[in-house]
């Protein structure tokens, strides 16, 4: 049986799609976590309060060595490949996923845990189920959610990367502005450093959402939660002057209702495609391969924290729900805290 195919999973799913309006991307990552806990019912876990579920069920071992070295191995922090084949029927899988207390919730983590995840990606499994249970319960599968009484493992504070000006001057400069490509990569670069947009925002903007004479942005967040973003004249001009040169390329002058940023045959560009676009430019400015498109949202917040701006302007700038996912920007601005202080105290 394909997990993908079972009932309650492909409901949640569906759930998270149409009334949640989360991303396809945001969906795979669901989807695997519980194709994944499904497996270690399967295979390995303990679901009905007492009963021991670690005997093979129809060739189980196997299962298991596929469970434990396969797809959803140690240290996949967002697994999206294709679901594990199970060789139990539909009822029984549905039998333990319903069955699951809170103690075959703790198994699964300490499974996790010995496959040496990080705890980052324990977390979101862990929430995941949550939400995936909370779901059940709402829908009357369930009087109980097993996974309420769950503490969230504490997680390690990581500051936020982000490139220092220089960098970043050196990073916009690098794309070929005279060709049309070149110019759209550098459009890019300065809107993601101008807006501190995520890049799937990036990539969902249209020909119409550039407000020129606003010096604005319309961006579709998360959930479908749509913001005006300012942008920089700087990041503007190169905009206009990518879309002037594709006007001129395809001999299409109305494109307003067109992906702003299209490949060479027209197409919306992918956030996959993004990245390995900025990978070019690391590599040719020899910076840190390692930068995201991610790690100029972090920049942008970080720049705009350094220069004086208010927590809450870029919490809504960033388009974050709450206060305290800005919070941690906050961390990496005590330089300018300290130049305060040492210029202002009287004993400093």
């Amino acid at each position: 049986m394909n997990a993908a195919e079972h009932p309650l999973i492909q409901e949640f799913l569906t759930y998270l799609r149409c009334e949640r309006h989360f991303s396809p991307h945001t969906g795979k990552c669901y989807a695997a976590d519980l194709h994944q806990f499904s497996q270690f019912l399967c295979d390995g876990g303990r679901a009905d309060g007492g009963s021991d579920l670690r005997a093979p069920l129809n060739g189980g071992a196997g299962q298991r060595a596929a469970g434990a070295h396969g797809s959803y191995g140690a240290g996949t922090a967002v697994a999206v490949a294709a679901p594990p084949v199970f060789s139990v029927s539909h009822e029984e899988l549905q039998r333990r996923l319903l069955a699951v207390d809170a103690d075959g919730v703790r198994e699964f983590l300490a499974f996790l845990r010995g496959q040496e995840y990080s705890k980052a990606t324990t977390a979101r499994k862990l929430a995941t189920l949550r939400s995936f249970y909370k779901f059940l319960v709402r829908r009357g599968y369930l009087t109980l959610n097993p996974v309420a009484a769950i503490r969230t493992p504490k997680q390690e504070k990581r500051l936020p990367r982000f490139l220092e000006l220089d960098d970043v001057k050196r990073l916009l400069s690098a794309p070929d502005a005279a060709t049309l490509l070149g110019a759209r990569d550098q459009a890019m670069l300065e809107t993601l450093y101008s807006t501190g947009v995520r890049v799937s925002e990036l990539v969902a903007l249209e020909v119409g959402d550039v407000d020129a004479t606003g010096e604005c942005l319309r961006i579709r967040g998360k959930g479908r939660k749509e913001r005006i973003s300012p942008i920089s004249q700087t990041a503007l001009t190169t905009i206009q002057r990518y879309l002037e040169m594709r006007r001129a390329e395809t001999g299409v002058a109305d494109i307003n209702g067109q992906p702003l940023f299209v490949n060479k045959h027209g197409s919306r560009l992918s956030t996959r495609s993004v990245r390995r676009k900025l990978d070019k430019y690391l590599v040719q400015c020899g910076l840190d391969p390692t930068i995201s498109p991610h790690t100029l949202r972090h920049t942008f917040a970080t720049h705009m924290l350094n220069n004086g701006a208010d927590l809450r302007s870029v919490q809504e700038l960033l388009g974050h729900r709450s206060i305290s996912t800005t919070q941690i920007y906050t961390h990496v601005t005590t330089g300018r805290l300290k130049e305060a202080y040492d210029n202002t105290h009287p004993r400093a």
